[in-house]
């Protein structure tokens, strides 16, 4: 169909790539814990939709275009590394700040074990999501990602590999975005049994923040190769 062989194969090589720790999961993990498994949830769909805005790019040959183009991946790689190097800031400095305690929150779901995460409402949740299509979406790796990946299961001169990749591109995010909602869910599971020390959260999101820094300092220093 469309010229897709292998495509059992496509499907193991993606539930292998998915359980790969790496910044989207990382960051998925940092929001439920931090916020819940509703903003866990959130913050897999926006990692899901910056996939699927990558997949259409490559379909229409734009992800080609930035691949090709040293300043085109220099800005997207800059913009991206800057953004991590915030948001792990950003973690770090919530890491030093106390939780509130479970009487003085308003709007909280629940508050199991120490576990008490902060609002978490339609604009709260909407926030998270853009922060989770953002961290993919300003990764450059991630468009090599599919330009290196997807073809590898699609026949060559069938004058539908348009179609093919934004196919294959579905598919793989409707299953990373499937695998990252269990990894939420199993996330605010372990955090309300293990989050019994306010103390470890925080100290959980100060060192998630270095990890952020770290990346982002990463991400500056990548090339294409």
């Amino acid at each position: 169909m469309l010229g897709i062989h292998d495509f059992a194969w496509f499907l193991l090589a993606g539930l292998l790539l998915n359980i790969t720790p790496g910044a989207d999961m990382l960051f998925i993990l940092t929001r439920t814990t931090a916020q819940g498994a509703r903003a866990g949830a959130a913050a897999a769909l926006g990692v899901g939709a910056g996939c699927l805005v990558h997949v259409t790019a490559a379909a229409a040959g734009l992800s080609a275009l930035v691949a090709a183009s040293n300043t085109a991946f220099a800005v997207v790689k800059w913009m991206g590394a800057a953004y991590l190097v915030w948001l792990g800031l950003t973690l770090v400095r919530k890491g030093l700040v106390r939780r509130a305690k479970p009487d003085q929150g308003v709007g909280r779901d629940h508050a199991v074990g120490g576990f008490v995460p902060v609002e978490s409402g339609a604009p709260v949740l909407r926030a998270v999501m853009l922060q989770g299509m953002l961290t993919n979406l300003l990764n450059p790796k991630i468009i090599l990602f599919f330009l290196a990946f997807l073809p590898q299961f699609v026949r060559p001169a069938t004058g539908t590999q348009g179609w093919a990749f934004l196919l294959l591109g579905v598919v793989f995010t409707v299953n990373s975005t499937l695998f990252n909602l269990l990894v939420a869910l199993l996330a605010a599971r372990a955090h309300a049994r293990l989050g019994r020390v306010s103390a470890m959260g925080r100290w959980v999101r100060g060192a998630t923040g270095l990890v952020f820094v770290g990346l982002g300092l990463r991400l500056a220093l990548a090339t294409r190769a």
